[in-house]
């Protein structure tokens, strides 16, 4: 009993000094001085730009990511074709090159001397590059969610489904999304945290430059580095978070709603 209870106290003080303390401290930091400091930043057009564009390459790249993901986990798990080892691999890469690295990828290809650099379109520096960067660093989420509970429900009712002359589209979609739709969203949710919490890459391709290709994020570096405005830094940062917890929190109510059905 002592044992598990000193385990406990030990793992809730390691996710205190790590998690709730740190971010605690930046909600006490913007809050200090009262509500007016803060309505005063979210009344500027460089934070509410910032906002605006983090949303639009979020609600971007998150469905792409999402879609993708659901067909390269039915194309990992369900269909065995040739390459499909490799594609399993190159998902995963993402999760190991440093997102400043797939920025400066990015960089050398649409650059002035890259590969693709004859686009009739702007890509460096503007929204299409961020657009890239994003979607590629939250590409995997998606999959690797999905990948594990395909396998665990494995194949039985998709191809007694089949036998009783449902095509492939109704069989997905009366069997197989049904069975995974809690990994998806818990996929979701982690590519929208990834994709609105993404610094690096956008770093390296954006430019950073304020009321056009600045993040929030990136608002969230100039202010405190250059600007020295640390409350637009924590009230910055503050949206940031009250972004992901939203996410959380409509996932949890939905889930029960789900549930009832």
């Amino acid at each position: 009993m002592i044992a598990r209870f000193g385990l406990r106290l030990v793992a809730f003080a390691y996710v205190g000094l790590l998690l709730l303390a740190p971010v605690g401290v930046v909600f006490f930091r913007t809050f200090e001085h009262g509500l007016e400091p803060v309505r005063h930043v979210l009344s500027t057009p460089d934070l509410q730009h910032a906002l605006k564009l983090t949303l639009e390459i979020a609600l971007i790249a998150v469905p792409l990511n999402t879609v993708f993901g659901v067909i390269c986990a039915l194309a990992i798990v369900r269909h065995r074709l040739p390459g499909v080892g490799l594609v399993n691999a190159i998902v995963d890469l993402p999760l190991a090159l440093s997102p400043v690295v797939v920025g400066f990828s990015i960089v050398l290809l649409y650059g002035p001397n890259g590969w693709l650099t004859g686009l009739p379109f702007r890509v460096l520096f503007a929204f299409p590059g961020m657009l890239l960067a994003t979607i590629f660093v939250s590409l995997p989420f998606v999959v690797r969610e999905v990948v594990p509970v395909l396998r665990e429900i494995g194949t039985d009712q998709e191809e007694a489904a089949a036998t009783l002359g449902a095509n492939a589209f109704t069989t997905f979609r009366r069997v197989t999304f049904p069975a995974i739709r809690w990994a998806v969203a818990y996929g979701v949710v982690l590519t929208m945290a990834r994709a609105i919490g993404e610094y690096g890459a956008l770093a390296v391709v954006s430019g950073a430059v304020a009321g056009r290709t600045q993040t929030l994020t990136l608002y969230v570096d100039a202010a405190y580095q250059i600007n020295f405005d640390t409350v637009g830094a924590y009230t910055a940062s503050v949206t940031l978070a009250a972004l992901a917890m939203l996410t959380l929190l409509l996932m949890t109510l939905l889930r029960p709603r789900e549930g009832v059905h």
